[in-house]
Formats: C-alpha cells, structure tokens, sequence
C-alpha cells in the first residue's frame, strides 16, 4: 500500500504541476510577479498529506520570519500561508523535485560548510527585502526534532543590523503534532529516503503555524539579540 500511496501522489503531483507551469508561465511572460509558486507549494503540501492550520496572523511584506525548522515540508506550508521566499539548508536542493520547486520561489541555499558564503548570502537575503518579498529564516541552521530548539546561528541576521526601512522581524513556531517524531527530518537520512517516507506515509496530518508578534529588529541591537528575542517569543508559543 505505501508503494501505491506514492505512486498515487507522485502523478497528482505531475497534474498539478502541468496544470500551474502554463499559468505561471503567462504571468512570467508579461514581466510580472507570478502568484502561482507559492499557491503551487500550498497545493504540493496538501497533496503530500499537510493540513495547514494558521495561528495567529503573519505580514505580507517587509518581513523577515524566523521560524523552527522540522522538513522540508515546512517550505510547502510557510509558502502557501505568507508566499514567502527562504534562505534554506543546502541540502535541500538535491531533494527531488522539492529542491527545483524551492528554486521558484526565491530560494537562498546555505551551506553549512562554506562560512565564506556568509556576506554573499547576507547580500542575497538583503536584495529579495528590496524587491519586497517576505523572507524566512531557519535560525537553528539545520532541521530539528520539533521538540526541542537547536542553537540559534545569528550570522544572517546580520542582513538587519541595521535593518532596512520598515522590515520587521516575526517570529513563527511549526508544529507537525503527534505526527512531529515520525515526519521530522533529523539525523544523516538522506533528503530522497525522507521525501519518499512522507508519500508513503497513510493519511494526512493538522500542521500548526504559529505566528507571534512582530518586532522592529532596530529595537534589540544587533544580530544576536534579534536572535535572542526571536528564539525567546518562539519558546512562549
């Protein structure tokens, strides 16, 4: 049956896929914005199982979200909710199909084991602000177990010291519920075997996106104390 589960969403995948490239496309042709990769994300979430449940209410723009971080699922869920763009763990790249759907949405891919990338990142993470895209930041810098908190790397928030004009910081705590310790991607699992998993796995799940109050970074310093109070709000949740 898992078998068949994965075969049956890996071709409502493709559908809708090849239902939305054609939609996208215009709107790319026109030279405009398309709204169509973060509806497509959403839609990819639900088809993988998520049943996204909104708490609280998250901005629209010049916003930096710095949330926990369980899977890549969390992509899926946070697009279709604010149409954010991300700075995400590199190896998500090499995920099938996931990996490429990032790519659409403004993605910045970190590695972990360059920390020469740093001020190009920062770069990247400062530029999509400008062109007035949400952004969310994984702090933890890796995918935990969605219990506990990992260590906050501050290095990016560096892109708000000092922030730009009016962006603000919200802070966001995703929570998988009973279905946390199986769905969580921890460990050395490679992102194929962990993807694979998800569109085996029977039925679906309710994944909480909690939203906290905003704050104005420009409030807490520098970087790591953004982090800080980030990390703390997220923990009152």
């Amino acid at each position: 049956m898992g078998r068949k589960r994965l075969v049956a969403r890996l071709a409502a995948l493709l559908i809708a896929l090849l239902l939305a490239l054609p939609v996208h496309g215009l709107w790319r042709l026109f030279g405009r914005r398309s709204p169509w990769p973060p509806r497509f994300l959403g839609l990819v979430g639900r088809i993988v199982g998520a049943r996204r449940r909104v708490v609280g209410t998250p901005l629209r723009h010049d916003v930096v979200f710095v949330a926990n971080h369980l899977s890549w699922i969390d992509i899926l869920l946070l697009s279709g909710a604010t149409g954010t763009a991300f700075i995400a763990k590199a190896e998500l790249r090499g995920v099938p199909l996931v990996g490429w759907l990032c790519t659409l949405n403004a993605t910045i891919f970190v590695s972990r084991a360059d920390r020469m990338a740093v001020t190009a990142q920062i770069a990247q993470l400062r530029d999509t602000l400008a062109r007035d895209w949400p952004v969310t930041l994984f702090p933890e810098g890796t995918t935990g177990d969605g219990v506990t908190l990992l260590p906050f790397k501050a290095a990016l928030l560096a892109a708000l010291d000092p922030p730009p004009p009016g962006v603000r910081v919200q802070p966001v705590r995703i929570d998988y519920g009973p279905a946390t310790h199986e769905l969580a991607w921890v460990g050395d699992e490679p992102g194929q075997h962990h993807a694979a998993r998800v569109l085996k796995r029977r039925g679906s799940f309710v994944a909480t996106l909690h939203f906290a109050e905003p704050f104005a970074p420009a409030d807490f310093g520098n970087r790591k104390a953004i982090a800080t109070e980030a990390r703390r709000r997220i923990e009152a949740l």
